[in-house]
Formats: C-alpha cells, sequence, structure tokens
C-alpha cells in the first residue's frame, strides 16, 4: 500500500505534515505523485491565521470538498505525474504530467476526468501557476477594460502580478499599480506599468490622482486588505467600475460608503473565479478559460516570480516567511523530491 505525507492546517499558525496510508485506486482512477505545488498566499494565509469563515471550502472542487475549519489539508494548484492506471484508464495516460486542485500532499487518488493535462514541453513549476491565472483571466474578464481606459491594481502579489501582466496587453492610457513592498513594486514596472506606488505614503492619493488624470475609470482591488477597497472608491471617478478580487475573511473592515461613495455611481463587481460571469456563460466555459490561462502562461512566464522553495518538510517555514516577511516574497513553491 501506498503512503503519502500530506500538510495539515491544525491551529492558527501551526502546520504538520502527516504520513497517511494511499487506497488502491477505483477502475477508473490513477494515482498521481507529486512533483511540486503552489502556495497561493491570499486564500492560505487566512487559513493559516485562522482568519476563515464558516463556509465551504469550494463546493465547485470534490477535492476541495468540506468546510474551512481545523485540521484542513488545503491548496490547490498541484502539479504531478501520473505513477498508477486504474484497470480502465487508456494507457496512454501513464506517465503523464498533470495539474490537480488538490492540497499540498506528496500522492493523490483522483479521477482522470478532474485532471489537467500540462501542455508539452512546459516546466511543472510554470504549470503550478494556472490556478492563479485562471484567477487573473477571470478578473480582466470580469473588469472589461475598454480602450483608453486608466486603470490601478491594488495589490502585486502573484495574482496581482498576472492581471497586470495582462491588463499590460491592452491599450490603456494608463495603468498604476500600488503595493507597500519594494520587490513586488519592482516586478510591476518590470511589466511596464506607468507608476507603482506605495500606498502607505503620506502623498500616495495625491500622486495617483495626478498620474490618473483626477481618477482612475476601472480599479481592481487584489491586495486582500480591506483598506485598499476605500483608497479604490476614492481613487475612481464617478460611473467607475472596482474590481474586488480580494477575499478578506474575517478581518475587520470599515468601509467608506457615506461620502463620496454614494453620489458616484461607482459599480463594486465582485469576482471569484469558481464561477464564470453569467453574461458571458453563453459563450465561455471552464474549458475555454482554461484555454485562455493556458495560452497566457506562455507568453507571460510567470516563473520569474519564484522567489523560494521549499520541500514539503519545511512547509513551516515557508508560511512563516509568508505570514511574517511578505515583502520577501512573491511566489513559494514547495517540492516533493
Amino acid at each position: 500500500m501506498t503512503t503519502r505525507r500530506s500538510l495539515y492546517f491544525t491551529s492558527p499558525r501551526r502546520v504538520e505534515v502527516r504520513e497517511e496510508n494511499l487506497p488502491d485506486p477505483a477502475p477508473d482512477e490513477v494515482v498521481v505523485e507529486t512533483i511540486c505545488s503552489a502556495i497561493s498566499p491570499g486564500t492560505e494565509m487566512l487559513v493559516y491565521r485562522g482568519e476563515f469563515p464558516d463556509l465551504p471550502v469550494d463546493s465547485h472542487i470534490e477535492s476541495l470538498s468540506g468546510t474551512f475549519s481545523y485540521p484542513l489539508c488545503y491548496g490547490y494548484a498541484n502539479i504531478g505525474r501520473i505513477a498508477e492506471l486504474g484497470s480502465q484508464v487508456n494507457n496512454e495516460w501513464g506517465n503523464r504530467i498533470v495539474l490537480s486542485f488538490q492540497p499540498h500532499t506528496s500522492h493523490f487518488i483522483a479521477n482522470i476526468n478532474s485532471l489537467n493535462p500540462v501542455p508539452p514541453g512546459m516546466e511543472p513549476e510554470i504549470a503550478a501557476f494556472l490556478p492563479n491565472m485562471e484567477t487573473a483571466v477571470n478578473i480582466v474578464q470580469d473588469a472589461a477594460p475598454i480602450l483608453g481606459e486608466r486603470v490601478m491594481v491594488f495589490g502585486q502579489g502573484i495574482v496581482g502580478l498576472l492581471t497586470t501582466a495582462l491588463l499590460a496587453e491592452f491599450p490603456l492610457t494608463t495603468l498604476i499599480t500600488a503595493d507597500r513592498y519594494a520587490l513586488r513594486q519592482n516586478a510591476s514596472l518590470a511589466l511596464g506599468v506607468t507608476a507603482s506606488l506605495d500606498p502607505h505614503d503620506a502623498q500616495f492619493k495625491v500622486l495617483a490622482k495626478s498620474l490618473l488624470k483626477h481618477g482612475a475609470d476601472l480599479s481592481i482591488e487584489l491586495s486582500g486588505s480591506p483598506a485598499a477597497l476605500n483608497d479604490a472608491i476614492a481613487l475612481t471617478i464617478f460611473s467607475g467600475r472596482i474590481v474586488i478580487g480580494s477575499w478578506y475573511g474575517k478581518k475587520p473592515n470599515q468601509f467608506d460608503l457615506g461620502s463620496s461613495f454614494h453620489r458616484s455611481r461607482i459599480k463594486l463587481i465582485s469576482s471569484q473565479v469558481s464561477s464564470i460571469a453569467p453574461e458571458l456563460t453563453g459563450r465561455w466555459d471552464k474549458a475555454r478559460r482554461f484555454e485562455a490561462a493556458w495560452d497566457a502562461i506562455q507568453r507571460i512566464q510567470p516563473q520569474k516570480w519564484i522567489t523560494h522553495r521549499f520541500s514539503l518538510e519545511q512547509a513551516e517555514e515557508a508560511y512563516r516567511l509568508l505570514d511574517e516577511t511578505p515583502g520577501d516574497a512573491i511566489q513559494v513553491m514547495l517540492t516533493y523530491c
């Protein structure tokens, strides 16, 4: 019987790796041996810090069923090699590299219908960006940028950088980003944005308004900080749009909806990758969005943002880094050699 090593969040700021027995696959299933998995610092930091609400983990993904509660095995960017086939699985699946929305674990069993073959020639670490790239594609589709618009993106973590990279492909008049950490600002500037500002700077709003010619037509909030939504409201012009891709969890918030917002006709748009915007469902499905995300990865080559690699057994160190010194990291990978 195969054993696996799985990462569990056991209490706030505590993780542990547990060894478990893996049953034999059913006839239509396979065993996948993990090569690497990407940590998603936004959502996973909420889990690590115990800031998650009492909600289902993800009702759209079978491997992430259940609710947010400890102990929790979590993660959703797993790249592995198919190591064993069920009796009814075609031999062409043998040894194939696949993406799966699985937690951080060394081995797992899955139906082949839940696996996404990695494009030939793509390195596993690059493929691990696919879930967050799909999120970025979804955010841009919800934002629907228009030629000549002035756009501001709050937060340049990995989802923020991927979103900014997609927006940089549009013929915008202005594209400004905001992040408190120099490492992320520099990564953003390398994408060709107009400017990348520190939201904690005393002159932040004054400078942003000057660069935006009084305000943004479109703002996208991806920082994970509730305070950034107030900045977005303040910097978005009359009848503008704010797309909110952040999940704040249980973080305390006090949104300023009582001053200029009331008369602004600003639209607040919730964006989350588990579904597709209703106005697109006649033409778009998950398969088409996945195809767009794979193509975007090939163009953008996001592996340049991998700053750290840790073995699964070093996961505690990885999460401590993201929790205590987030300005030192962008994308952290777990490896399973």
